[in-house]
């Protein structure tokens, strides 16, 4: 049995990890040479600000007096730049977001992963080919355009990480620290006589990041004082800073400006996912070579947000968030990052059609570059998929737009229309080579799947099954296959394609059962069916959490429905009512909430049991009071909530191995932990969880007695420390298959129960601070991570209970869920396409990352399981963990 779990455990992983390769390849190519406009630019140096976490909202629309919250950058638009809305993609977080800025491509969803490391990969930059960039801001993102670029051309001003806290009395300072350090940079260089030179230099950038607004947003959240506030300051200084450049440069009028943010920002103060409070985010260019403002009755957008803003006769240009790499590029004449996809926005150049023509011209010849090299890198059965762009029509493509530009036909409807559509051929085949793997693979793990699940069922059949009920199950099977194909009024040959794997399943399934009591045959159609039910009903809550509270309604009923109820009403009961108490959390909002720790009062009057409860409340309590009157994170709750959370590991182990008093220490443990995390509501989650679990291990009891098990054990008797008679362990019955539905079940709860993990922006990082304010992603990743765990503890050992009074083998058991498990996961597979948006793909993918890495926990927390409810560690390695 163990080396069945660790090749389970090998082959779980394989399948996570798959995901990653077959649609999170990375989209970098190397090899390409580089594209420039030979016409002289319009700005020798470029200005960009980029203010993290702000939303577009926030900036352009009106306060409630009807006045804008950034005057000077709201007179830029109205008389001297072009703006427009900057459209991001997921994930919106900082280091996507800046790569796609200032590299002008998306990285794959998993570089959130990477989080805010120094380049962890090579790409192209703006800041790369630029002569000089001289940056200030954030050290978590500052470094990863430093290290890499090539030469030492790229300089860094940051700040202290000490300075991100959230817990901080005005977040503000950061942005008031980057405009200090460049005026005093400035000032600097002119008693600098090398440092001036350099400054004079063409081609330069100059990058502001101003994390306070990102900070005040998360702490306070956006329609707070403090984050409202910020952007007044962030205007206040970036006119400041424009009047200080172009004192420095004597008014030359040589310099571009360009204001913009990485992402926006959800109204409860997260982001990550697709929300469009997260995905459009500003964008305002003004200065050299930018055109001025301009004005029109008619627009060419949907949306309500230009009558919102109060810019109805303002022209606005929306843009990608990878275009801004290229219009920096062109506007100070360097070579377009060889990595980018962004397409040039020619109606924010102030320039000549020709400059226009060129311009779009290298961006088309750029982007074509990197086709050229991926279908190099490729290995392609030209018999089976055509290439998408030959060799000849780049040829044809490339001369034309050539001679087009020769003859001076540069008007939009000529030379520049050839090379977008040339770009949008380029970017097709660029996808085309990106993904042209992906039904291989996609094809290997489904065939890797279906024969490790196929594994498993056929473990369990070996055990418990005959080859006449086999057959009978099959049969099944064909029927309900043809059943389909009939209501889909499907050509015959499809009949064909569907039963011929029934039958050479049933041949191969055949040769390897051995006689064992039967199986009735209408239990095994009903349970078929229920669980084909009850699985699809548990992919469905994946993304309507409703559908959650549906099935514990009807797991409510179970008792009812199996006539439980008229032997053991009592038990029945507390079933009953701790189903519908559960029931109500999904349907409570996942995110937006407040922190609210009156929740948390209400929990310690329903839970007092334990000193540590009761002090874990007021280390909560004090916190966030403290943190609301800006007075900091007070260390002695620090060290508490500590000391706290290292002792939840422990102090289960030293309690007794009776199996509830065991239970109800690991509970205690986990419950003040998961208390120090909360904000809202979900502290009441675990309680009520825990009487659902209590419950089922009662009502699963009687179960048992109904039964007339001659092998059941009282609960109050059930030791985890006593030996197991393996004479008593029974064989697997049809019954189990619902105890392994109920579980999976109960899984998902706690997984979804408060919150969908699944989208990124689901996390309130005020539950992390009892533990600490200063940003640090892994370490506040990690807890947020714990405190998703914790209820998924909680029914781990609850299953572990059940199967140790119901005297069963834990391998058959899990066995059961691992199938179950696997189907979900298989579904999940199923349902992510290679089209659509990104949004609708990323989910699919984010399913299935959750059910397979809840396979891989169970695989994992089992044997934790196991060592929380054993006498001693070394006891239950000696015992195999019950992997009898």
């Amino acid at each position: 049995m163990m080396i069945f779990f660790i090749v389970g455990l090998i082959v779980h992983v394989v399948f996570f990890l798959s995901i990653f390769d077959i649609y999170f390849t990375s989209p970098l190519v190397h090899g390409m040479t580089p594209q420039r406009v030979p016409l002289a630019p319009p700005a020798k140096r470029l200005v960009l600000f980029v203010a993290d976490g702000l939303r577009a909202d926030s900036l352009f629309k009106p306060d409630d007096n009807g006045t804008g919250r950034a005057p000077y950058l709201r007179g830029v638009i109205a008389e001297r730049g072009t703006w427009g809305v900057s459209h991001t993609r997921v994930p919106t977080e900082s280091r996507p977001g800046h790569v796609a800025l200032i590299a002008g491509f998306y990285e794959d969803v998993s570089a959130v992963a990477k989080g805010w490391k120094e380049n962890p990969v090579e790409f192209d930059s703006v800041f790369n080919e630029s002569r000089h960039t001289w940056c200030w801001g954030s050290p978590d993102i500052l470094p990863m355009f430093a290290k890499g670029a090539t030469g030492d051309h790229v300089y860094t001003y940051t700040y202290p990480s000490e300075r991100e806290d959230f817990a901080s009395t005005d977040a503000s300072r950061l942005d008031t620290w980057v405009f200090d350090e460049v005026k005093d940079f400035l000032n600097v260089a002119k008693s600098n006589e090398t440092l001036l030179n350099m400054l004079h230099e063409e081609q330069n950038v100059f990058f502001l990041h101003l994390l306070g607004i990102d900070t005040n947003g998360h702490a306070h959240r956006p329609m707070s004082k403090e984050y409202l506030e910020n952007i007044g300051l962030v205007d206040s200084g970036v006119a400041e800073i424009v009047s200080v450049m172009d004192d420095f440069y004597g008014h030359d009028g040589k310099t571009a400006y360009i204001f913009t943010s990485d992402h926006g920002m959800t109204n409860w103060g997260s982001h990550g996912a697709g929300h469009p409070s997260e995905t459009l985010t500003p964008l305002i260019a003004w200065g050299a070579g930018v055109q001025t403002a301009q004005w029109e009755g008619s627009h060419k957008y949907d949306d309500n947000y230009l009558k919102e803003w109060g810019m109805e006769t303002s022209r606005r240009e929306d843009v990608s968030q990878a275009d801004i790499a290229p219009l920096m590029a062109s506007l100070i004449g360097i070579p377009f990052p060889v990595n980018s996809v962004g397409v040039l926005p020619l109606n924010y150049l102030n320039n000549s059609q020709h400059f226009k023509a060129e311009s779009i011209y290298a961006n088309a010849i750029q982007i074509l570059e990197q086709f050229r090299v991926r279908s190099d890198q490729v290995v392609r059965f030209s018999f089976i998929t055509p290439r998408p762009l030959t060799d000849s029509k780049q040829m044809d493509f490339v001369r034309n737009a050539r001679n087009l530009i020769q003859k001076g036909q540069f008007d939009e409807a000529v030379s520049i229309r050839y090379c977008k559509d040339l770009i949008d051929q380029a970017m097709e085949g660029l996808s085309y080579y990106h993904t042209y793997d992906r039904l291989f693979l996609g094809s290997s793990v489904v065939l890797g799947f279906i024969g490790w699940t196929s594994y498993v069922v056929l473990f369990i059949l070996k055990t418990h099954v005959t080859e006449r009920s086999l057959g009978q199950i099959f049969l099944c099977i064909g029927l309900l296959v043809a059943l389909f194909l009939m209501v889909q009024s499907s050509p015959w040959t499809y009949y064909i394609y569907c039963l011929l794997p029934v039958a050479v399943w049933f041949s191969v399934m055949r040769d390897l059962v051995r006689s064992v009591p039967s199986l009735p045959l209408s239990k095994c159609f009903g349970y078929f069916l229920l669980v084909t039910f009850g699985i699809e009903l548990l992919v469905v809550s994946f993304f309507y959490r409703a559908m959650l509270t549906l099935g514990l309604v009807v797991l409510g009923l179970w008792p009812v429905l199996s006539g439980l109820y008229i032997k053991a009403k009592v038990r029945s009961l507390s079933w009953m009512l701790s189903c519908l108490f559960l029931a109500v959390f999904p349907l409570l909002p996942v995110v937006g909430r407040e922190p609210d720790v009156n929740y948390v009062i209400l929990f310690v009057c329903i839970c007092f049991q334990m000193m540590q409860v009761v002090l874990c409340a007021y280390i909560l309590t004090s916190t966030h009071s403290s943190l609301q009157l800006k007075q900091g994170l007070p260390l002695f709750n620090q060290l508490v909530s500590w000391l706290t959370l290292v002792s939840s590991f422990l102090i289960p182990l030293l309690s007794s191995t009776r199996l509830f008093h065991r239970l109800l220490s690991i509970l205690m443990s986990l419950v003040c932990v998961y208390l120090l995390l909360s904000t809202g509501y979900e502290a009441l989650f675990p309680p009520v969880l825990s009487w659902l679990m209590f419950a089922w291990i009662n009502i699963e009891q009687e179960t048992m007695n109904t039964q007339g098990s001659s092998n059941r054990t009282e609960l109050s008797s059930t030791d985890f420390a006593e030996n197991i008679d393996i004479a008593k362990i029974r064989q697997l019955r049809l019954d189990d298959i619902r105890r392994s539905y109920f579980f999976v079940f109960f899984i998902i709860i706690a997984f979804f129960g408060c919150g969908n993990i699944a989208s990124i922006n689901s996390f309130d990082p005020a539950s992390v601070y009892c533990f600490l304010t200063v940003f640090n992603p892994f370490i506040m990743g990690g807890l947020l991570m714990w405190k998703v765990l914790i209820p998924f503890v909680i029914v781990m050992c609850t299953f572990e209970s059940i199967q140790v009074s119901t005297q069963l083998s834990s391998r058959s058991l899990f066995l059961v869920v691992l199938v179950i498990s696997d189907l979900m996961a298989l579904h999940f597979f199923f349902l992510v396409k290679d089209h659509g948006s990104w949004l609708d793909i990323g989910t699919s993918i984010s399913h299935y990352v959750i059910v397979m890495s809840m396979t891989i926990f169970l695989m994992l927390l089992s044997v934790m399981t196991h060592i929380l409810t054993s006498k001693r560690i070394l006891i239950g390695w000696k015992r195999k963990m019950h992997f009898r």
